[in-house]
């Protein structure tokens, strides 16, 4: 696992284990970037839609914080992913995501 802070958002990239066992990494280091938007990597890992659904608890702790937290990976289909979890097949596309999501709560959205 990497992590690279850059301003207010840390991004992880998961190169080598499960997703299971990169959950259990976040949950246990999750009070050193809680108040960070996360970025959590996936693209060096071959992954099914069942993989993202395991990160659905952290993101929703996580937006309830108001922080964003973007899954990126091009290897699922984004339409069997919930509403309630985002995904951006590049990291630029969720760096963009998280610049909108701050832009919505700074206006009150």
């Amino acid at each position: 696992m990497i992590l690279d802070k850059t301003g207010n958002t840390t991004t992880i990239t998961q190169e080598k284990f499960t997703v299971i066992e990169l959950i259990k990494k976040l949950e246990a280091l999750y009070p050193k970037f809680k108040n960070d938007n996360i970025i959590v990597v996936l693209t060096a890992l071959e992954i099914k839609t069942t993989d993202i659904v395991e990160f659905l608890q952290i993101s929703n702790i996580h937006k309830n914080i108001n922080h964003s937290f973007v899954i990126v990976s091009d290897k699922v289909n984004l339409d069997e992913i919930p509403d309630e979890l985002i995904v951006a097949p590049t990291q630029q596309e969720a760096f963009d995501i998280i610049e909108m999501e701050e832009m919505e709560r700074d206006l009150g959205l």
